[in-house]
């Protein structure tokens, strides 16, 4: 039986170590459409009109850093109690209007189904703007747009 040399196990370690590399550098380009958008997904699930306030602000600024609305594929995924911060009948003005800013600026945001049947309220009982999310359990939805290469901000 021969002797493995030294130098092949350098080399089989060094071409397996570049291997490693090559595949670290194409997975971090996943973040990116097609087009070289930014993919980010904002989540907001609490109560908080303050926190969601500051999510909407957060959003704008981003759009802004990132270049303008050309340069980011951003969207929005609200569920659970911060629903009833975004009914028609009693959101908050300045929320509204920071919502409505992202939109005009290209944010795409949604509301879980699940949590529009457990809070009884239809998407047209909501501000304008939202789409149900794609799968009906919103959870699942942030999972899918993770999986996608969406970098995930919960303010």
């Amino acid at each position: 039986m021969k002797k493995i040399s030294l130098r092949f196990w350098v080399v089989l370690f060094l071409s397996l170590a570049m291997t490693g590399v090559g595949t670290v550098q194409a997975g971090s380009m996943n973040h990116r459409t097609a087009d070289g958008k930014l993919k980010v997904l904002y989540h907001i699930d609490g109560s908080d009109l303050a926190v969601a306030k500051y999510a909407m602000a957060l959003i704008n600024k981003h759009i802004e850093a990132e270049g303008g609305p050309d340069k980011i594929d951003l969207v929005v995924v609200v569920h659970g109690p911060a629903l009833k911060l975004f009914d028609k009948k009693d959101a908050d003005p300045v929320l509204v209007k920071k919502l409505k800013m992202a939109i005009d600026q290209g944010a795409q945001p949604e509301m879980c189904q699940v949590s529009m049947k457990l809070f009884n309220k239809p998407l047209d009982a909501l501000v304008d703007g939202f789409k149900p999310t794609e799968h009906p359990v919103a959870v699942k939805r942030i999972a899918d747009l993770q999986e996608q290469g969406y970098l995930y901000i919960k303010p």
